[in-house]
């Protein structure tokens, strides 16, 4: 009973004086019950299976909430599981007192203030691979469309006119894709591409294996005077945005065709406009905006961009709501594999594919009749922190130990073998009074 009570007055953040934050945590496995994790937007079922069946209380909603509901449910969380409309501030971030981690069902984290989060001992993960193939199974389709008119003879059709042509309607066996961009997403869809008699070459920042056939270019400049094809497949960095404007689309080859599914920021939309206005551009589909409607319905207007109008009424364009990653097959692996990552990171410390933490992890603790417990301590990167653990664990077994740095963070896992209630108190107790400790946890 009293090593319970000690347990229970533990879980909660503890704060001492001086300049840093104490969030000091501990758990043992058959607590996972105590563990409360909110999922919002309608986080696939798989998700919710999987935490479920770890015993923690799961609390899922189909939609975002409003930032003063959030902030009241965020108080009493130890995980949070968001796609792309809810917004993790500092400001909500700031009420999180039991934040453990961080999970973004989706490929994007800029919704969450992860430099905030990290210096917590927060972590965050996404999904980077999981939609690959959806989105670029999605491209494939707006190639062939584009290059038919589809978009354009469907409104038509829609409006009762018919209007039978083949003018500058094409195939896309023998044409080249330039691809930016040569990541998951990237390579999916040079594969399919390249299934489908397509020349490939692609441009990326570092030198990458090709697969197939496909061939790296050198520049921007030489895959736009090669491509009819333009296919966009970066995340949002300082370097990407705004990457693609006027200059760029004015040295791609005449009546070539420009995709973008990936970041909103990355193509300056009256650039496009302009281009697809003027001719030079043959048509272009967009799947991503700077500024997205945060729910469904008629939101989508020049109120939320000013150029909406313009936009709308180009011709051979195709505009979709952000539905490059949105299918059934996506949404489960998104689920399964983020799921999965926060699961390992309450119950074991694995921090392997944090896009904000260092990344940590041993080989699961041993089972023996001695206790054997795990510490996790996230703490401030400065020097001489190490040294002033390893003499706390001195005259203990430290059977594995790990540490690395991401930033101002680190991040350091030791297995510890052999130790009683006694043990478990005095460690916890020494490793969080050094002051540069940010959150420390101990499983077993």
């Amino acid at each position: 009973m009293a090593d319970r009570q000690y347990q229970q007055q533990i879980m909660y953040p503890l704060r001492r004086s001086g300049s840093f934050t104490q969030n000091v945590k501990i758990l043992k496995p058959f607590d996972s019950g105590d563990i409360k994790i909110l999922l919002l937007e309608n986080i696939n079922e798989t998700a919710v299976e999987i935490l479920t069946k770890e015993g923690y209380q799961v609390e899922a909603h189909k939609k975002a909430l409003p930032e003063d509901v959030l902030i009241e449910k965020i108080r009493e969380v130890h995980c949070i599981g968001i796609r792309s409309k809810t917004k993790l501030t500092s400001n909500v971030l700031r009420e999180a007192k039991k934040l453990l981690v961080i999970g973004c069902f989706c490929i994007g984290t800029n919704q969450v203030d992860l430099d905030y989060a990290a210096k917590r001992g927060i972590a965050v993960f996404n999904s980077p691979f999981s939609n690959s193939r959806s989105v670029a199974e999605l491209v494939i389709a707006e190639i062939i469309t584009l290059s038919r008119q589809v978009g354009d003879r469907n409104i038509e059709m829609h409006q009762g006119i018919w209007n039978k042509v083949s003018s500058e309607c094409y195939e896309i066996r023998g044409k080249t894709l330039g691809i930016i961009g040569y990541g998951h997403i990237g390579t999916q869809l040079s594969v399919l591409a390249e299934s489908m008699g397509m020349t490939v070459f692609f441009y990326d920042i570092i030198q990458i294996m090709p697969i197939g056939t496909a061939k790296q270019v050198g520049s921007l400049q030489e895959l736009f005077e090669r491509a009819d094809f333009v296919s966009i497949h970066v995340p949002e960095t300082k370097e990407t945005k705004n990457m693609i404007g006027h200059e760029e689309i004015s040295k791609m080859k005449k009546r070539s065709y420009l995709i973008n599914a990936s970041r909103g920021t990355v193509v300056q939309i009256p650039a496009l406009i302009k281009g697809l206005q003027s001719g030079l551009l043959a048509g272009a589909a967009i799947d991503v905006y700077p500024r997205e409607p945060h729910s469904n319905g008629p939101h989508f207007n020049d109120e939320l961009n000013e150029w909406s109008t313009d936009l709308l009424n180009c011709k051979n364009l195709i505009m979709t709501p952000h539905i490059g990653g949105s299918t059934e097959e996506a949404q489960r692996m998104i689920g399964i594999e983020v799921a999965t990552a926060l699961y390992k990171f309450i119950s074991y410390g694995s921090s392997i594919g944090a896009v904000n933490f260092p990344e940590v992890d041993l080989r699961a603790i041993q089972v023996a009749e001695e206790k054997n417990i795990r510490i996790l301590f996230v703490h401030h990167n400065v020097p001489g922190v190490l040294k002033e653990i390893n003499q706390l664990l001195s005259d203990h077994n430290v059977e594995k130990q790990h540490s690395d740095s991401h930033g101002e963070i680190a991040y350091m896992m030791a297995d510890v073998s052999s130790v009683d209630d006694h043990d478990i108190r005095e460690i916890y107790t020494n490793i969080s009074s050094i002051k540069e400790n940010i959150l420390t946890r101990i499983v077993y």
